[in-house]
């Protein structure tokens, strides 16, 4: 949990614009001062740069993270004798969190006493997670690796037992016609529409936040004040756009941090997008959020930051104080933004593809939106007088946001029963919570019931009553999939699949198809059928990977051709479920680091990313039974291309056996 919140606070830290030399705000040096043959004292050391503060080990735990000290290996080789002593420290009360907190400024002094337990040991490796904080805070991990006698430190190379080694290496497939796989990408429903579809999601995500109270009365002040306050017309038209620049701009910077993933492991974003405790985080902030647009609290970013935002503006002028208008902007409006932009990361997490572009593409699109009628209006003021005048009707559209913001927390409360196979949150009980959430929408938008913030009663706009039914409308729909009317083939992915049901089914595999979810016993399977094998490496938590299942696999001259012709094996990535103990093992990459294999999505990850080069999914792959590919590997694509390509690896399949 505190990397999470360390990961939101770095994200904030780059929209206030850090240079270089902030990346590293604290310079540490240790060393082992010894007291006797088996006792020393470990010292570590932090010069702080100015304005810079750490936290205290023992600050309130309701503040800000303290720092947090892990000795490894104690109690094997050494023992700690007391707790970890620290310098003098400042105390301050705190305005956010309502707790005085301790730090300390300038330097920071750290002294562990230990006694050996071991006496061949020379070295110590030293674990240490603290928050540096100036405005905003961010999260730092350190290791210290101490010599205890002052000789060169020999830092051990990572080793994985005899077991693991034969373990990893029965992952390997001896593939063969594996060059066939490097063009499979070609099949791939194009990435760049992908993209597109994120940048519009994210630019209409932007359009209604325009409607809010917390920005839509800022449109016509701002916009005066660039027409007015230039030199000429042009000058502050010039100005009103450079304004709406710096708005896109700065939400394209908040997304900068999440592509820091580039460089770890290719399975960690799916890791993280699947991670049980991470679902259920972002379900309980989707249901905060929800709550303030209901109007029972207001969320928002400190005062003080808006204050020297807007501080800064009027002292710099030109340019830079322009950009410090657009950042005082976007923290004045974190209220009715902030949660729209949870939606909008949420919806990137459960999309397909790299979520840090994704992101990107989306805040670019929430950007463009914001700051369209900045540029608009600068243009031609005179659209100004066309404006509606703010009221009611924005609190309306703060409501159904709220209704929609649950709807994607019950999404995420579904993926965490999903992947922790818990066997509560099944199709039906999810789709029921559906519809009682647009009920209850309906009946708000027909005035059926109020919330607090709600103004004085008025007659029910037009825009209110299509909304309205169109909210019915859609809550039929769901009742019409609930009791299995209709596929609900515009909802594919969303809802958990048919065969996660409270009722009896006839297979826990997509649409009745008999499957394998073991890759060896499917082998072994389709060697006695002599079939082909569709290797189909897939996800819990993964929406195109339901998609594919439901509006493709489905259609009647394509399921017949899977059932019949196919030998089927469903790898789940993102299954949490704990191999035997026996089947744990360690693996170890090329680049030396070692990966713990505890889970079955970690084995089937692996087993991915090992063999095909691919960590996406969906991920298809045709193979013989002796592991010859008959085909290039498609990912999410069109019906016409996938009924093709599995006619082509049936046909490919029939020559082998014929040259055989």
């Amino acid at each position: 949990m505190k990397h999470i919140l360390g990961l939101i606070l770095m994200v904030f830290s780059f929209s206030l614009g850090f240079t270089q030399s902030d990346n590293n705000p604290a310079i540490w040096t240790y060393e082992a001062e010894k007291i006797s043959d088996t006792e020393y004292n470990l010292i570590f050391r932090a010069d702080i740069h100015e304005g810079w503060h750490i936290y205290s080990q023992f600050t309130d735990e309701n503040g800000s993270l303290p720092s947090e000290f892990t000795f490894q290996k104690a109690g094997e080789d050494y023992e700690l004798v007391g707790t970890t002593t620290e310098s003098e420290t400042l105390t301050e009360y705190s305005d956010i969190f309502e707790v005085d907190e301790t730090f300390f400024k300038e330097k920071a002094v750290f002294t562990q006493k230990i006694k050996l337990l071991n006496p061949e040991v020379n070295q110590i490796t030293v674990d240490l997670f603290y928050q540096i904080c100036k405005e905003v805070c961010i999260p730092k991990d350190e290791i210290f690796h101490i010599s205890l006698t002052g000789e060169e430190l020999v830092i051990a190379e990572q080793t994985v037992d005899q077991r693991s080694l034969d373990m990893s290496a029965a992952l390997l497939l001896d593939l063969k016609n594996k060059e066939l796989l490097v063009n499979g990408d070609k099949n791939a429903v194009n990435e760049k529409s992908g993209l597109w579809t994120i940048f519009v999601l994210g630019f209409l995500g932007g359009l209604i936040a325009l409607l809010t109270p917390c920005v839509f009365p800022m449109i016509p002040l701002t916009v005066s004040f660039f027409t007015k306050q230039g030199a000429n017309r042009s000058k502050g038209i010039a100005n009103a756009l450079l304004y709406g620049f710096f708005i896109v701009l700065i939400y394209f910077l908040l997304s900068l941090p999440f592509h820091l993933f580039d460089s770890v492991d290719s399975q960690i974003l799916n890791t993280i997008a699947t991670n049980v405790w991470l679902n259920l985080f972002f379900f309980l902030i989707f249901i905060f959020f929800a709550f303030s647009f209901f109007g029972y609290y207001e969320l928002t970013l400190p005062s003080s930051w808006a204050n020297k935002m807007d501080s800064a503006s009027s002292k710099v002028g030109g340019a830079f104080g322009i950009f410090f208008m657009a950042v005082t902007l976007a923290i004045v409006s974190f209220s009715c933004t902030g949660p729209i932009l949870g939606g909008l990361l949420g919806s990137t997490a459960l999309a397909e593809g790299d979520v840090a572009t994704n992101l990107s593409m989306g805040m670019i699109g929430f950007g463009v939106a914001l700051a369209l009628p900045f540029g608009l209006f600068a243009l031609f003021p005179t659209w100004l007088n066309s404006l509606p005048k703010s009221g009611g009707w924005m609190t309306t559209v703060k409501v159904t946001l709220g209704f929609l913001e649950l709807v994607l927390a019950f999404k995420f409360l579904s993926n965490a029963d999903l992947v922790g196979n818990w066997g509560i949150f099944k199709r039906e009980i999810f789709l029921g919570i559906w519809i009682l959430l647009f009920v209850l929408l309906s009946l708000y938008l027909f005035g059926i019931f109020r919330f607090p913030h709600d103004g004085p009663k008025q007659r029910l706009s037009v825009g209110r009553k299509v909304t309205a039914v169109l909210s019915t409308a859609f809550a039929i729909y769901l009742v019409l999939g609930l009791t299995k009317t209709t596929d609900l083939k515009l909802l594919s992915g969303f809802p958990p699949p048919h065969f996660y049901s409270i009722f009896e089914t006839e297979s826990d595999c997509p649409l009745g198809i008999d499957c394998f979810k073991d890759f060896d016993k499917g082998i072994a399977h389709a060697k006695q059928l002599n079939k082909p094998v569709l290797l189909d490496f897939t996800g819990w938590a993964c929406v195109n990977c339901r998609k594919m299942e439901e509006t493709v696999w489905s259609e009647p001259d394509i399921y017949p051709i899977l059932k019949e012709e196919y030998v089927l094996i469903s790898l789940y990535i993102d299954d949490r479920k704990e191999l035997p103990a026996e089947e744990q093992f360690d693996f170890k990459y090329e680049s030396g680091r070692v990966k713990k294999i505890n889970t079955v999505g970690e084995k089937w990850g692996t087993f991915q990313t090992l063999n095909f080069n691919a960590a996406s999914q969906p991920y298809y792959v045709i193979m013989s039974p002796d592991l010859e590919i008959l085909n290039t590997a498609v990912q999410y694509t069109d019906r016409d291309t996938y009924k093709e390509w599995l006619k082509k690896g049936v046909s490919n399949f029939k020559e082998l056996g014929q040259l055989k």
